[in-house]
């Protein structure tokens, strides 16, 4: 048996599975819960639905999201999350001797993808205030630039103007990944990337929606575009039932999730308020549903000391240009206050 030689430097998401946890903001899961017409649906599955194939690619839903986007299906690709709509856009696009340019810190799984489909990941630190450095992904001149806003693990949002400049300007694919849109006010650059035929929006229903269990993710571009995503992605991506709970929470309970998305902002705001002017933490300007704060001290001895309140927060060690971090999720105001409870004592 041969196996990829590479594969030994290509690191294994495998987050550590912790006990004892009686709340974990660990995953930016929604808190709130899932939407009422998602539970509906998959309480009143039938036998079929399981028994048959879904649909190959998901029509149902890339029909109900083209009707509220106003565009064409043929334009949105779906997939096992937004995971699965990345990993297949750098697929149909890892050329030989391909790069993919992307900010660092930003979603871990990016150059993970890159160098499982043989493209070579470039890092491109962010800006001092935690936006994409446009100017310096440009100067790469990669074909394929990803970008994430709000960022993930700094929530920071870079400008509409900026992300439509690196559309106009970009050598070639622009990927950009709005996974926590939904938290802020800063762009929703869906429409314009079905406008062009160098952009790949991609949105997920794990984060606002409350459907992280399931994986349902899509990507908006230009119809050349989407339709090499969906052949690199493969049939059957998103299973039945996962389908029709994401297509009925789309239709029925757009409400629901814009009232969880500014509940989640007020949380976030409110634990924000409270981490700000504690010596040695740094609170960044966060657009995501979570706080994320640099430290001037240890990220792992922090977490540990949640840990043994039962509190779980994601620790980050070593990142470029920030050192030590902690990324806090948002949670229901009985949850925030146990945390703003917490904090003299674990930054004591």
């Amino acid at each position: 048996m041969s196996i990829r030689a590479d594969l030994a430097q290509i690191p294994l998401y495998a987050p550590p599975t912790l006990e004892g946890l009686s709340l974990d903001l660990r995953d930016n899961v929604n808190l709130w819960g899932a939407p009422p017409s998602a539970l509906a649906s998959l309480q009143s599955a039938s036998a079929a639905l399981l028994r048959d194939y879904p649909r190959v690619s998901a029509s149902a839903l890339t029909s109900a999201l083209a009707t509220q986007l106003d565009i064409a299906p043929a334009q949105i690709v779906a997939g096992c999350g937004s995971d699965d709509v990345l990993d297949a856009c750098i697929r149909a696009l890892a050329t030989d001797g391909a790069t993919l340019a992307h900010a660092d810190p930003s979603f871990s799984m990016v150059p993970t993808f890159a160098r499982l489909n043989r493209v070579t990941p470039i890092a491109v630190p962010l800006r001092a205030d935690g936006a994409m450095d446009i100017d310096g992904l440009l100067a790469t001149r990669a074909p394929i630039i990803y970008v994430c806003s709000p960022n993930n693990p700094t929530g920071t949002a870079t400008s509409r103007a900026e992300l439509l400049r690196l559309f106009d300007e970009a050598p070639g694919i622009v990927v950009l990944d709005e996974a926590y849109a939904e938290f802020t006010d800063a762009h929703d650059l869906r429409r314009a990337a079905a406008e062009r035929e160098n952009v790949l929006v991609t949105r997920t229903f794990s984060k606002a929606w409350g459907l992280a269990g399931l994986r349902v993710g899509y990507g908006v571009g230009g119809v050349d575009l989407v339709a090499a995503v969906t052949k690199a992605r493969g049939p059957y991506k998103v299973n039945a039932a996962a389908e029709a709970a994401a297509t009925a929470a789309l239709t029925h309970d757009e409400a629901w999730m814009r009232d969880v998305a500014q509940q989640t902002r007020i949380q976030r705001d409110r634990l924000a308020a409270a981490l700000r002017g504690r010596v040695g933490v740094s609170v960044w300007a966060s657009e995501g549903n979570f706080v994320f704060v640099s430290l001037q001290r240890s990220a792992v001895e922090l977490a540990a000391r949640f840990r043994t309140r039962g509190i779980g927060v994601r620790a980050f060690t070593g990142l470029t240009g920030i050192g030590d971090a902690l990324r806090i999720g948002a949670a229901r105001p009985a949850e925030t206050d146990r945390v703003i409870a917490a904090l003299d004592e674990v930054f004591a």
